[in-house]
């Protein structure tokens, strides 16, 4: 198993890096503004060069000045560098190396991973030998760009892609990891602790890829697993609890490296945006999960509330259809075990096959039962279908012509699929090619 190679782009305000990552990711994501301290909000984004894929970071400037934010902007800036296995470090070749840059450089010598200087601004097409002025910061020869206009980012990005082949981001495929996600104080650490201590066979502790972070190794029913814990925003004190933006990209990166993820939601209080966020991390690396809904100890009337928590969840989770759900309280061990009963049957449905000929008997019938409706100007037909090795359910439907498959069509096949075979609690991908 792998997970996406992360890049976080780091400097003071208003060198251009919203700029820069804007024009990495294509779109205009980021606010760019010519005022320092805009991006407030650290965003990330899937990338992808020379047809490799990472998860790019922006980040708000790291200033020394006492300035509204600054302290918040710097912490998240820490995060950001903690998570990523690669940080640019933008500079501005308008005012040349300030003192903040200096500052900032001492910052990220520490953390001894691969840093790529970027020197932003520079228009020029000759340069003179100027980038050997910035060599002093310690980081080598750097990177002259202008993101504005497009210039050197591709070299730039090639040398992030040479980068990336040599940092190993493999995990063993011996056991099947698990992310515990959701926003602060919803509970993570208590379902961590009932489930190991449930167990009560914890094999190894394994440092994990953050300095809070443990992913620890236990047995359940003879199956291995491991647990990758984001329950930690310790450094700091309080403040990193108090301030939920700050739980993302621990999630996400959890995530990324996960084969299931269990999304812990505090059922004793209201479902909110920073839940279906997250949630939605996972759903768009169509990852398996399960809902986790703790502190069930805290409602009353439970037979009477069950019913109507379990509508509110799937209202506010419509996109994770079909994700598991379970109600637990960690605090008393109750239904504990049974969320990994769940997982064995994620990690059943991964693992399974398909006859390619019982596959296209299921299709054939599907068609027969509700034909594909008329779409930009024709009718779906599909012709065969064939199961592909692939970490999720994916199958591939020869057709007629993709451009006549309505969506809702699309997820008719889906649910066909899921009812014939039960592949509960993962996505399906369902890849569309036009017979010749």
């Amino acid at each position: 198993m792998s997970k996406k190679f992360v890049v976080a782009i780091v400097g003071r305000p208003n060198v251009g890096k919203s700029t820069f990552f804007n024009r990495v990711i294509r779109e205009r994501k980021s606010i760019v503004e010519d005022t320092p301290g805009v991006t407030r909000d650290r965003l990330y984004s899937k990338a992808e060069w020379l047809t490799r894929e990472f998860m790019l970071i922006d980040t708000g400037g790291i200033t020394l000045a006492k300035e509204q934010f600054a302290e918040e902007i710097k912490m998240q800036a820490e995060i950001a560098i903690e998570e990523a296995d690669l940080i640019i470090f933008l500079l501005d070749h308008k005012h040349g190396i300030d003192p903040e840059d200096k500052v900032i450089s001492k910052m990220l010598h520490k953390t001894n991973k691969p840093i790529i200087l970027g020197v932003n601004k520079y228009d020029r097409k000759d340069t003179n030998n100027e980038e050997y002025n910035y060599m002093q910061l310690g980081f080598g020869m750097p990177s002259l760009v202008s993101a504005e206009h497009g210039i050197g980012i591709g070299n730039l990005l090639d040398r992030v892609i040479e980068l990336s082949k040599k940092i190993d981001l493999n995990y063993s495929d011996a056991d099947f990891s698990i992310a515990i996600v959701g926003k602060p104080n919803v509970g993570k650490s208590s379902l961590v602790n009932a489930v190991l201590d449930e167990n009560r066979m914890i094999v190894s502790p394994i440092a994990g890829t953050t300095t809070d972070s443990v992913d620890t190794k236990f047995k359940y029913k003879d199956n291995e697993y491991s647990i990758i814990d984001t329950a930690g925003m310790r450094k700091r004190g309080k403040i990193y609890e108090n301030l939920e933006k700050y739980s993302y990209l621990r999630s996400l990166n959890s995530i990324n490296k996960a084969n299931c993820v269990l999304l812990v939601l505090d059922i004793s209080k209201p479902i909110t945006d920073h839940d279906t966020n997250i949630g939605g991390f996972a759903f768009e690396e169509k990852k398996p999960i399960i809902i986790v809904a703790n502190k069930w100890d805290l409602i009353e009337d439970k037979e009477k509330n069950i019913l109507k928590k379990e509508e509110e969840i799937r209202a506010y989770f419509k996109y994770l259809k079909y994700a598991e759900l379970i109600f637990v309280s960690a605090t008393e061990g109750k239904r504990v075990k049974k969320i990994f009963d769940l997982v064995e049957v994620v990690r059943a449905a991964l693992k399974k096959r398909v006859r390619t000929s019982v596959l296209n008997e299921v299709m054939n019938k599907a068609q027969l039962i509700n034909p594909a409706p008329n779409h930009n100007g024709g009718r779906l037909r599909i012709y065969y279908a064939s199961q592909v090795e692939a970490t999720i359910p994916t199958f591939v439907l020869f057709v007629n012509d993709p451009e006549y498959m309505h969506f809702s069509y699309k997820r008719f096949i889906e649910n066909q699929l899921r009812l014939q075979f039960d592949f509960r609690g993962v996505p399906i991908s369902i890849v569309l090619r036009e017979k010749k």
